[in-house]
């Protein structure tokens, strides 16, 4: 049954300019620079600057325009609402939505968690392509050809074959209409485990290893123990049970040892080889850049990929021309058309600075609060650090701080690092002072790191030394920090 009702309810809605800002801010420089070629592109009214001179001159004149368009707004409103109570023109009528900005047709307030964004990177050649050129170094069949394409395009990431030869021969059978046997596949297989990196198209580690050791060139004696190793006492090896070894393989421990290091030289992961070449275009470019100058920190914002952008002359012009004369209906159309334009490219550009100040004050917030450590680069001298921390400071809501924080990174003299992982919780002390949990990690990777490898220190033993250096911890989030770090256990450190 249908009834009426009245509910009350209160709501907060942001407004596209709002939209757009938080957008902007959430963005990494290179997605940035993407975003302002987008929207040059979609609004003739926005444009690089030419350079500064020219900018300096077209800022003062373009404000002087402006100035005296809004002037004569009272006419223009006038004019606006004559045309639309005659032709009920409306300006979302006039302008087609393609050309219409994004951030205007709606307004999506996710949180920056839930964006889905992609990074704008450069083509180059694929896994699969730099597998599938070397086909044409063999001999192979039609139906061979077809087969080795089928084993490399089903091979993950790391260059391993993770698929039964039964599975692949249904493939083929469905896909392709080949009936190939388990043992014809097989065959071309091992064909392919010939083709560079060395260690590719391998179905397990233990293979893995295997291929590269027979592959390799200038065999040795090492050589070829290292491969005995790899092939009879694989369990034992991994397990770093090493007595085991020298027992059953009757070897001294010294030829163990080099055979071991012989195997720490091979690639467990060969096609990250591969994926290295279509990775060469991804690299880091910092938003923020530190520099110390004999004490005094510096911070400055990087843009120097950035154009400057400015409001184009012609619409301006435009604008004046169409606001200074009597109009017609079209040209009230035109007019119309020509203000949207350059109100868009002005929010634009308004939003861009709101972003350049926002970024500004936030790192510069956050190098004030860490300055011990920009000076130093020591671990140590990270301050526990939170959100709210950094939004107090600069009276700011913490999801704005969040959205600074995310996916952007600061040059320092020790490194280009990322801003979200100087934020970390605080613990306290056996003197009761509050320390932060990278502090904590940089002494249990230090003490892991000037442990005997011969003995290495287990989790309660590190659980004791800690509490001797005054960290009180227990062995659980010993545990955790030491996973965090990907530092194995105590068992799988040991050395000869």
């Amino acid at each position: 049954m249908l009834n009426q009702k009245l509910q009350q309810r209160l709501i907060q809605k942001l407004s596209p300019q709002q939209v757009l800002v938080m957008r902007l801010l959430q963005e990494p420089i290179l997605s940035l620079d993407q975003r302002i070629k987008q929207e040059i592109e979609e609004n003739p009214a926005l444009e690089e600057t030419a350079n500064e001179e020219n900018e300096e001159n077209d800022t003062m004149s373009d404000d002087s325009t402006l100035d005296s368009i809004d002037s004569d707004e009272d006419e223009f409103s006038d004019t606006e609402e004559r045309v639309s109570a005659d032709d009920e023109f409306g300006f979302e009528d006039y302008l087609d939505e393609d050309e219409i900005p994004e951030y205007r047709l709606s307004a999506n307030n996710t949180s920056p968690d839930e964006t889905t964004r992609e990074i704008p990177i450069i083509s180059g050649v694929s896994f699969q392509d730099f597998l599938i050129n070397q086909i044409g170094l063999h001999k192979f069949t039609d139906k061979q050809y077809i087969i080795a394409v089928t084993i490399i395009g089903n091979l993950d990431d790391s260059g391993y074959l993770c698929r039964e030869m039964p599975a692949l021969s249904n493939d083929l059978a469905f896909n392709q209409a080949i009936e190939a046997t388990p043992e014809e596949i097989l065959e071309v297989l091992k064909i392919v485990q010939t083709f560079d990196p060395p260690g590719i198209a391998a179905r397990n580690l233990q293979e893995c290893l295997l291929l590269q050791l027979e592959l390799k060139t200038d065999r040795t004696y090492t050589t070829d123990l290292a491969a005995i190793i790899i092939r009879f006492y694989f369990d034992e090896f991994s397990k770093k049970h090493y007595d085991k070894i020298i027992q059953k393989g009757n070897i001294s421990e010294e030829e163990l040892r080099e055979a071991i290091a012989e195997i720490q030289k091979l690639n467990p992961k060969p096609g990250n080889a591969i994926a290295d070449i279509s990775r060469d275009s991804l690299y880091i470019i910092p938003d923020f850049i530190i520099t110390n100058h004999n004490g005094y920190l510096e911070l400055s914002l990087n843009t120097r990929n950035t154009p400057e952008l400015s409001l184009n002359r012609d619409y301006i012009d435009m604008l004046h021309e169409y606001g200074s004369a009597k109009r017609k209906t079209a040209e009230s159309e035109a007019l119309s058309f020509v203000k949207q334009k350059l109100d868009s490219a002005r929010g634009f550009i308004d939003a861009i600075k709101q972003r350049q100040q926002t970024l500004f004050v936030t790192m510069n917030a956050i190098m004030e609060y860490q300055q011990e450590y920009f000076l130093t680069g020591d671990d140590t001298k990270l301050r526990p650090m939170i959100l709210k921390d950094i939004a107090t400071i600069v009276s700011l809501d913490i999801s704005t701080v969040s959205r600074v924080a995310n996916s952007k990174y600061v040059q320092t003299p020790f490194g280009t690092l990322l801003l979200k992982s100087f934020f970390s919780e605080s613990m306290l002390n056996t003197e009761g002072e509050e320390i932060s949990t990278r502090e904590i990690k940089k002494i249990l990777s230090d003490t892991i790191e000037a442990e005997d490898k011969s003995n290495p220190l287990t989790d309660d033993e590190l659980v004791d030394l800690l509490k001797t250096k005054g960290y009180n911890i227990a062995r659980r989030t010993i545990a955790k920090y030491r996973m965090q770090l990907n530092i194995p256990v105590a068992r799988l450190r040991k050395e000869l």
